[in-house]
Parts: C-alpha cells; structure tokens; sequence
C-alpha cells in the first residue's frame, strides 16, 4: 500500500495536471506548458540552422586544407550528431502537444541538448573545442523559459559537470583524445591548462545563469505589475480578479457609510473540466466567453426586469465569474422585497447562461446570492456568504441559484 501511494505520489508530480476533473486553473497551467515546449522547439530550430550554416562554411574551409579522406572520418560525429538533433527535434515538433502535460518535459529537452553538446564537444578537440560556448545558449534559454530558479541552475550545473568531466577523463587517459589536424600542441595533458579551462568555463556558465536569471525576474517582475494595472480579462473581456477586489471593497464601505444594501452575485460554470476534458481547451474557452457575454448583457441592461443597476460584471478566477450591485436598497426597505429582487437578477442570469451554445455544447452554471450589510459588513465576509451560497447550489446538483435567505438551513457540509 506504501509503495502504490508512493507511485501515485511522483506520477502525479511529474505532470501539470492529474485530477480526473481538471479545474480551469490547471487547464490554464496545462496551456502555459505547452507554450513552453513549443518555445523551446522554435529555439532549437534557431540554433540548428546556425549550426547548420557554420558547419558548411567550416567545412568547406577545413576541406581545402586537409585530405579528404581525414575531413570524412573527422565529420561523422558532427554530421551525426546534426541529423540527430533534427530527427528528435522533429519528434518532438509533432508531438508536444500530446505529451506537454510531462512537468519536466522542457527540463529534460534542455538536458538532453546539454548532453548532445558534450559529444560534439569531445570529438571536436574536448578542451580545444569551440562548443562549449553553445552550453551558455542553453543556460540563457533556461533562464528565458522554465519556471523556477533551481531549473535554471540545474541546466548549469549538468553542462559544468558534463564539460569538466571531458576534460578530466581525457587529462587522466579514462578517454582517448580525439586529435584534430590543424591543432599542433598537447594541452589537453597539462594540468593547468585543464584546470584553468574548468575554471573559465565554470565562471561563464555561473554568470550567465545569473544576469539569465536577473533579466528574466526584472521582466516577469515587471509582467506582473503591468498584469496588475490592467482590469480586464483577456479572454471574457470582463473586469479581472485585481478589479472585483478592488471594486468590493469601495461598494462595502459605501454601503456601510450611506447604509444602503449592497448584492453580490457568484456564479460557477457547472461541471466545466468534464467539457474541457471532453470536448476541448477551445471549446471551453469559446464557452466561458459566451457566458461572459451574458453577463455583460445583464450589467449593461440592469439585468432585465428585475430593474437592478447592476453595475460591474468581472472574471473572478478560473470559470468563476461574479456580479456586484452596488446600492441596490434604499434606507428602511423590507429585506424580503430586495431579496426577491436580487433573486430575480440572478435568475436572470441563470436561464440567460442555460441558453448558452458553442459548437453545439451548452452548459449550465451554479450562484449564490448574498446582500450586505446583512450577509456581511465586510469585503470578505460579503464574499464567503456568497461563496458559501455557491457551494450549496453546486452540491445540490448545480443550474440553480442560492440565496443566504432561501439556503441558510443546515450546515455547509
């Protein structure tokens, strides 16, 4: 029993996403890592041309100074290892898609070219060698694609050990020096010398890891806080997460300081990772945005007979979407006339989003409804009674709405 849960544990650590019933956080999760394995393939390419072209010139020239027979036994490894880099990076071409929910997939590809180097880098000279420069190519794009700084330096620390160990096992004869016709001296066995390229090569690597590393955290650190600034959402075109926050927590203290009422309205796409799962990312997506749209509709006609100023319609996460109507009650007014209001709002909604179709798919969604300062006085606890109202209506079977004042019987489970 240990061990299986032992096995569960890294098959599940060695994917973005494992629940049967992904959320959209992990679909989200899932494309980025796709977008990852698909830039590092159009880096490789990238470089192989470069490789490519330099090794035409080169051996045009090294032909015309050494015999022929010398230049073909010398450039089989290099050829080989061309091809082969092409034929993997081709694989890999037509089927990252399918295999891009693997963790560690850009990891491993970045290694794999570390180790491809450390060949080319043995049979061209091993400490004479030019290769060894494209190690820093892969650090830098380590530093530009995967995730975590232990990554990055992970990449640096295969090519330092890989490189030294070349250079050490020819110094120690553990591997044969592979002679090269236009280098006329045995460095490769002095100590020093070997030492001394260890050191370098050390150095070079250790400082392109790091400015990589700088640059891309200025970057990302400046992503964020252009995120941040921006309100909307890119793909419902809705006010994102940073918006709704920041809008709730001015509609409650102006509901709190002019004692007016205040609705906020959760909804949650019913059942949304089976539809990602069955038919599709695109699909998905088509249909949060149509949902969207119906949201927008509802806050921009005062969400239809109920005759509520509904005022901000915003993505809160994932398929979660929210409504908030701010001063929806006057001083004085019966709770259970603006709760029948409210309810018809989301009601409202609720039958606009059953009538949601893409591709032929429809979905349904869960709300939950609550009012301040009655349900709360607060930002967060006006957002955890509608939260708790959600996860009622969704355990309920979802394609309903629930209310603080319809579903405040038993507990939350």
């Amino acid at each position: 029993m240990g061990e299986s849960r032992i096995a569960k544990t890294l098959a599940r650590g060695a994917v973005v996403s494992w629940r049967e019933q992904p959320t959209q956080y992990d679909i989200e999760a899932l494309r980025a890592n796709v977008a990852r394995v698909r830039l590092v393939i159009r880096l490789r390419w990238g470089v192989v041309v470069a490789l490519t072209i330099f090794s035409a010139i080169a051996a045009s020239v090294y032909a015309s100074s050494t015999d022929v027979a010398a230049f073909l036994a010398d450039m089989k490894v290099p050829v080989a290892a061309l091809v082969f880099v092409v034929a993997y990076n081709s694989f890999y071409q037509l089927t990252y898609r399918k295999v891009a929910n693997i963790s560690f997939l850009n990891q491993a590809q970045l290694l794999f070219d570390v180790l491809v180097t450390t060949v080319l880098v043995y049979y061209s000279g091993g400490v004479y060698s030019w290769f060894g420069a494209m190690y820093l190519l892969f650090v830098l794009e380590a530093a530009f694609i995967l995730p975590r700084r232990s990554d990055v330096w992970m990449v640096a620390g295969a090519a330092a050990v890989l490189y030294v160990a070349v250079l050490f096992a020819e110094l120690t004869g553990t591997l044969p020096h592979v002679d090269l016709p236009f280098v006329r001296n045995e460095l490769h066995a002095e100590v020093t010398y070997v030492l001394l390229r260890s050191l370098w090569m050390l150095t070079l690597l250790g400082g392109s890891a790091t400015v990589g590393l700088r640059m891309m955290t200025s970057i990302r650190e400046r992503e964020a806080e252009l995120q941040e600034s921006s309100f909307m959402d890119d793909l419902t075109g809705l006010f994102n997460r940073q918006y709704f926050h920041r809008v709730l927590s001015t509609e409650v203290e102006r509901s709190n300081r002019n004692d007016r009422g205040l609705a906020l309205v959760l909804a949650d796409i019913d059942r949304f990772g089976e539809i990602n799962q069955t038919f599709g990312v695109d699909v998905g997506d088509g249909l949060l945005a149509a949902v969207a749209d119906r949201f927008r509709e509802i806050a921009g006609a005062g969400a239809g007979e109920s005759g509520f100023p509904v005022t901000v319609a915003c993505r809160v996460g994932g398929e979660e979407l929210a409504l908030i109507v701010p001063e929806v009650a006057l001083p004085e007014s019966d709770r259970l006339d603006l709760g029948a209001r409210v309810l018809a709002t989301a009601e409202d909604l609720r039958e606009a989003i059953a009538g949601v179709r893409v591709s032929g798919v429809g979905v349904t969604a869960s709300l939950g409804v609550a009012l301040g300062p009655a349900d709360g006085d607060s930002p967060d606890a006006l957002l955890d009674a509608a939260d708790r109202m959600l996860s009622r209506a969704a355990r309920a079977g979802g394609n309903r709405v629930c209310a603080t004042w319809t579903c405040e019987r038993g507990d939350d489970g």
